[in-house]
């Protein structure tokens, strides 16, 4: 199957502005990665523009390799133990009020990097008390020992995507599973019944309207309020194709949808991803 051409609606205007330079300068002064530069996010310009990030921990090799992501996959590198401290100066240093952190996946690790996250969140609210911190996490291959050391912290909004529907997974996330997703979902808040949970999932791979509304009443019965939808984007000709481009109108029926089934807040668009206007989201959600 061909590359689909771009429908008008999916093409951005790209601004340099001072602050992308300035962003730019401290990632790699720091030596930290991002999500928004190692995912090839559309939505980068306007983010480091604003003076914010998604950090994404311990280095920029995952251990899976899911057939949407252009995050590099193989061997990991060993854990930079200096790498909290280094997110924490960083998150300083942009005057962030609202921290999202992520990570590659590691399953080569034990606990799937748990504690790495863990001291990551403690260094950053250690020298920034009143900095909000969202995590989105990677299943760690449904260890609960590893989710109840990420919840010692803890984060405001615990993060994790189902990424797609069901049926798909094994051609887009052969690596995962999406009861697992669901288990580590329903585990956060079976340990902390008032921590918000939050998920995503990517539109276009060739699912159906009546199974991503099945995947939004899965959510909704482990309890998790938050929604992001997204137009899935093709990163490489490597990558699963994209079966179908939604119109703008599509995501904002399954933005009325979500919120009239009970969602707190759904953030639905075609650039609309896991990070974006995650500040935002968790205000709404909680009505400041």
């Amino acid at each position: 199957m061909g590359k689909m051409p771009k429908p008008p609606w999916l093409k951005k205007r790209i601004s340099l502005g001072p602050n992308i330079q300035k962003v730019s300068a401290l990632l790699k002064e720091t030596q930290l990665h991002t999500v928004c530069q190692e995912a090839h996010c559309p939505n980068l310009p306007e983010c480091f523009s604003r003076r914010t990030a998604t950090f994404m921990i311990m280095g920029n090799i995952c251990s899976r390799n899911c057939h949407f992501c252009a995050v590099t996959h193989g061997n990991p590198a060993p854990l930079d133990e200096e790498e909290p401290q280094r997110v924490a100066f960083a998150a300083e240093q942009l005057g962030l009020e609202y921290v999202v952190i992520t990570s590659v996946t590691r399953d080569d690790l034990p606990d799937g990097g748990a504690k790495h996250f863990a001291k990551t969140v403690h260094t950053i609210k250690e020298q920034r008390p009143k900095t909000v911190v969202e995590l989105l996490i990677p299943d760690f291959l449904g260890n609960p020992s590893s989710l109840e050391t990420i919840l010692s912290t803890p984060p405001a909004v615990l993060n994790h995507n189902v990424e797609t529907i069901p049926r798909l997974y094994p051609r887009v996330r052969p690596q995962a599973d999406y009861r697992r997703s669901l288990d580590v979902l329903q585990g956060v808040r079976s340990r902390n019944a008032s921590m918000l949970t939050k998920s995503g999932l990517m539109l276009g791979l060739g699912e159906r309207e009546s199974e991503v509304i099945r995947v939004m009443q899965d959510l909704l019965d482990i309890g998790c309020r938050l929604l992001t939808l997204g137009q899935y984007l093709q990163p490489s000709k490597q990558h699963h194709p994209v079966i179908r481009y939604l119109h703008p109108e599509e995501f904002e029926g399954y933005k009325a949808l979500g919120e009239s089934m009970g969602f707190l807040e759904v953030s639905s668009g075609p650039f609309v991803r896991s990070s974006f206007g995650a500040a935002q989201m968790y205000r709404n959600a909680i009505g400041i």
